[in-house]
């Protein structure tokens, strides 16, 4: 297994542990900052192993497929859990839920011909917003911890209180990733439009 591949089986591994800290709220203190490093360091990963692939011509159809599947399941686990904190409407995450079940329906379809679909601009457009709008929520909880701890005082954006502003802020970024995967969705059920056989 070569280093970009090892780097997006490491990004799936850092999962559970973003999980436990995120979930435990209760026992370990700042828990959205170490959560914030844990996903920041997976998705750097997400650079890191392909810019090496492209660099040292080592794409492969592992990669190719454990790439995207890897961000899917690091962004995915991060917007459940926003669910449960009320961090983000539920809706909006079953939005990105159901537009990745379809890629991946599409992608099986796929390799049931011997083929292996790479992520196109638009899913990448769609992750890169992805990991912005988790990456900001954390922080923004972070500095409401901060606040909730008496670190810092209590503060308001545009005359409004700050806590209500930027869970706003973080839920709106929410939004903003899921139409762009409603769009990348679209764009990539109409360029393998032809795996699907309305005949059988």
């Amino acid at each position: 297994m070569n280093l970009p591949n090892r780097l997006t089986v490491a990004r799936i591994c850092i999962v559970p542990f973003f999980l436990m800290v995120l979930l435990s709220q209760d026992f370990i203190e700042l828990h959205y900052l170490w959560a914030l490093i844990l996903f920041a360091t997976a998705s750097y990963t997400d650079h890191l192993d392909g810019a090496i692939a492209r660099k040292n011509n080592q794409i492969t159809n592992f990669g190719k497929f454990m790439d995207p599947l890897a961000d899917k399941i690091l962004v995915l686990s991060a917007l459940v859990c926003f669910v449960q904190f009320r961090l983000a409407d539920s809706w909006v995450v079953v939005v990105i839920l159901a537009r990745e079940f379809m890629v991946t329906g599409i992608r099986l379809l796929a390799a049931e011909r011997g083929q292996v679909l790479a992520a196109n601009k638009w899913g990448k457009a769609k992750t890169v917003s992805q990991i912005i709008a988790i990456t900001a929520v954390l922080a923004f909880q972070f500095v409401l911890e901060l606040v909730h701890q008496g670190s810092i005082p209590a503060f308001t954006v545009f005359g409004a209180d700050g806590a209500f502003m930027l869970t706003w802020i973080g839920s709106f970024l929410v939004l903003i990733s899921a139409v762009f995967a409603v769009i990348s969705g679209m764009v990539y059920l109409m360029q393998n439009i032809q795996l699907i056989d309305t005949t059988k």
